[in-house]
């Protein structure tokens, strides 16, 4: 089998998947890979995610900049992130992406699957099948 670099260019991202005001997830390398997938997350200022989980997904976070958080632990537990920190968010973690801050916050994230999972939980912590 031919190995091929792909390449997506920061200019060519364009918003996608499961969108929550505010918060505007772009597909970098999905689809491509039956072992990862790479997306950019922006969380404008003074925003929340919905919560939700990543299905079978590990997920690796990376801050690129911006001070944001992880919730989870049903909304008590809070884990803040500055530029230079990761993340591991385990399969099926409910959570929610939280910006109380007053400029844009961007992380890197890298899935262990094709392409990124994202199930928002509309009934709140606990609502989750899994």
């Amino acid at each position: 089998m031919a190995q091929h670099i792909y390449v997506t260019r920061g200019a060519d991202l364009q918003p996608s998947g499961s969108q929550t005001e505010g918060m505007i997830r772009y597909n970098g390398i999905t689809d491509l890979s039956d072992q990862i997938c790479g997306t950019l997350m922006v969380a404008k200022p003074h925003t929340a995610s919905a919560i939700h989980h990543h299905g079978t997904e590990d997920t690796i976070v990376y801050a690129v900049s911006g001070h944001g958080t992880i919730v989870s632990g049903n909304g008590e537990v809070r884990h803040d992130l500055k530029p230079g920190d990761f993340a591991l968010i385990p399969a099926c973690a409910e959570h929610q992406e939280v910006n109380d801050g007053d400029v844009d916050v961007v992380w890197v994230i890298s899935r262990g699957g094709r392409d990124p999972i994202v199930v928002n939980l509309p009934e709140g912590w606990g609502s989750s099948s899994n």
